[in-house]
């Protein structure tokens, strides 16, 4: 009988990272940080894309495709829901609520790209037990990472490279850059 820790050991080995491809998602991730720390006021919801987004957890392999958002701005909260499920801490289960500023961030990068491929979600919330473990191990994990707040998301989108993310988010002057 596996524990959590021997599954996340187990699931953790899929997913091998270089130091380099490490660092390349952690910047996108930080990249498409809640605008609360840098960046402009949220836009007007008429001037947002369709608040809709095709996600997948790389750690479950879990898929969801949703429309969070309606044409007026209103935010459908069982749809939140279901994203923070999806996007819950892979190590312990535990759910937290993801900042909808990340989402929109998220859809806004998107868009600009002009793809709508599934967003490969690789950290979404992260529970503070999964996080105090990965600064234990050195993993360039920052003590108070914004994703224990649910307000980082590192991602990839099968086909587009790390570095053309990195410069959508730029452009749209959303988040800081590592």
């Amino acid at each position: 009988m596996n524990t959590t820790e021997d599954q996340s050991k187990e699931d953790q080995s899929k997913w091998a990272w270089t130091r380099r491809a490490f660092l390349q998602v952690s910047m996108v991730g930080t990249l498409l940080l809640s605008g609360r720390i840098v960046g402009p006021q949220p836009a007007q919801a008429r001037e947002l894309p369709e608040g809709r987004l095709a996600l997948v957890n790389v750690w479950t392999n879990e898929r969801l495709d949703v429309t969070y958002r309606d044409e007026e701005g209103n935010y459908d909260l069982a749809a939140l829901d279901d994203v923070n499920y999806l996007l819950r801490c892979h190590y312990t289960g535990e759910v937290g609520a993801i900042d909808v500023r990340v989402l929109e961030h998220v859809n806004l990068v998107q868009n600009k790209l002009g793809i709508q491929e599934e967003v490969h979600v690789i950290s979404g919330f992260r529970s503070p037990e999964y996080n105090a473990m990965l600064v234990r191990t050195d993993r360039h994990v920052a003590k108070n990472s914004l994703h224990m707040q649910g307000q980082a998301i590192d991602l990839l989108i099968p086909g587009v490279p790390t570095t053309k993310l990195r410069q959508a988010a730029l452009e749209l002057r959303y988040g800081t850059c590592i």
